[in-house]
């Protein structure tokens, strides 16, 4: 039989048709292209169904056997390099099924007895993405243990805490990057609860309605290490909302990316000189030689654009389709498949970047001094004279509005000249009006204080060894 045949005839729908597919319509239709990535899912699927099939006494033990033998040869011929993929047999399925058709028989063509391309590619989607959850996963306990170094390490020093990007009171720049290593904790909880959702079995589903085969789903989602079955046929073909709740995730998980990196392009810059980034995660100038420039952080706040993209691509995708399966569904992998690398290969290099951080902490503790972040101090040591926090505000806007004129910083007036604005000042509010004084005051849990951040430091150490 020669191949163009054989091409033919793994079309199961063919018989059908009184003509060929035209080529621009197989280059259309066809995702082996990209989906060709699934192949080793595809493969576990399908042994998983042939044992089921052997064990309920649908093929016989020769058939299965000899499925086993064929899928081992495809699998050192895909791992070699020598697969022959074909855009006439459409997909990933179909190459893999053709072949093993050529090399095991009528044996191949039995494999797909109780089962349709609708619900082995939903098992196949979600066997992947498993696997890539537990690797971004990993991934994500990787880069908050930088984190965490780096907070070990910077947990006395003084960084200028901002809202609305104005200096606002300090903080301990090891507590700071906690606050990063919280967001990634929390994707990670969100992608652990995604990989639940997902690993569950639509093998069986067949095309939508289920088969008349005395198939044991249950046996085949032990075998593949899966949770459970899904429930309802039509379902278990047609919605992606696994691949959707996924690409949320990561989207949400690249928006953190994006925050840190633009601080990290904001610290870097020239007026703040808070920090360097080590030369191999820099780009310079072609035409200006003393630049360095942050490309790493600026590249992946640009991709989280994309992977926001794909989300939305998803939702539309899915949102007006009628059960069950439709072709539309073909277009889910390649914004996945996109998502998922894009994802990791983010959070890869930036578990690199935080160990190459060069924190400079004289120019974070001036810039904290140049913001007056020690006012809410002196409201609050005014509080505990007995001031109402109202009239302590008000009085302290006085006070930074009068340093502002002389050009010092609230530490650099006397005490006479304090006592002027409210005689409850005492000798001992020069111990708040400092930046130390000011972080340690702060011991409240999840506060700024180094000694709530060492806190802080030993839980996140326990819970990413556990």
């Amino acid at each position: 039989m020669s191949s163009n045949q054989l091409d033919k005839k793994s079309q199961a729908w063919s018989a059908l048709f009184s003509e060929p597919m035209s080529e621009l319509v197989q280059r259309y239709t066809a995702s082996v292209g990209f989906d060709r990535r699934l192949w080793r899912a595809d493969i576990a699927g399908s042994l998983a169904h042939a044992e089921m099939l052997a064990a309920q006494g649908v093929i016989g033990a020769e058939d299965r056997a000899a499925i086993e033998r064929g899928m081992a040869q495809i699998t050192q011929e895909i791992e070699a390099g020598t697969f022959e993929w074909k855009l006439a047999l459409e997909d990933v399925h179909l190459n893999i099924e053709a072949r093993l058709t050529q090399l095991v028989g009528d044996a191949g063509k039995r494999l797909h007895t109780g089962r349709s391309r609708n619900d082995q590619v939903a098992t196949d989607v979600r066997l992947w993405l498993r696997d890539e959850i537990d690797a971004i996963g990993a991934l994500l306990a990787e880069l908050q243990r930088g984190l965490v170094d780096c907070a070990e390490r910077h947990a006395e020093v003084v960084l200028p805490g901002f809202t609305h990007l104005q200096v606002a009171q300090p903080v301990s720049f090891g507590h700071h990057l906690l606050a990063y290593v919280e967001m990634f904790a929390r994707d990670a909880e969100r992608f652990a609860d995604v990989r639940r959702r997902t690993n569950r079995l639509p093998l069986g589903a067949a095309a939508l309605a289920g088969t008349s085969y005395p198939l044991d789903r249950e046996r085949v989602a032990r075998t593949l290490g899966m949770e459970g079955v899904c429930q309802n046929s039509l379902d278990a073909v047609s919605d992606r909302d696994f691949a959707i709740e996924f690409s949320a995730a990561a989207a949400l998980c690249m928006v953190h990316v994006s925050r840190f990196s633009e601080e990290l392009v904001l610290w870097m810059s020239q007026n703040f000189g808070f920090i360097d980034l080590a030369d191999r995660f820099c780009t310079g100038s072609s035409i200006m030689p003393q630049k360095k420039n942050p490309d790493v952080p600026e590249l992946a706040r640009g991709k989280t654009g994309r992977v926001v993209g794909h989300l939305m691509g998803l939702l539309t995708l899915m949102k007006g389709q009628p059960l069950a399966y439709n072709k539309d569904n073909q277009e889910d992998k390649e914004p996945l498949f996109d998502s998922v690398d894009t994802l990791k290969d983010t959070l890869r290099i930036f578990g690199e970047l935080v160990g190459g951080i060069v924190v400079k902490p004289e120019a974070m503790e001036r810039a904290a001094r140049r913001g007056y972040a020690t006012a809410t101090d002196l409201a609050d040591y005014l509080v505990r004279q007995g001031l109402p926090f109202r009239d302590a505000h008000e009085v302290v806007a006085h006070v930074v509005k009068t340093a502002l004129q002389r050009g010092v910083d609230l530490s650099e007036l006397s005490l006479a000249e304090l006592q002027v604005f409210h005689p409850a000042v005492r000798e001992d509010v020069f111990e708040v009006l400092t930046l130390r004084g000011s972080l340690d005051a702060r011991r409240v849990v999840g506060g700024t204080a180094p000694a709530q951040v060492r806190a802080q430091i030993a839980r996140h150490r326990a819970r990413l060894a556990g």
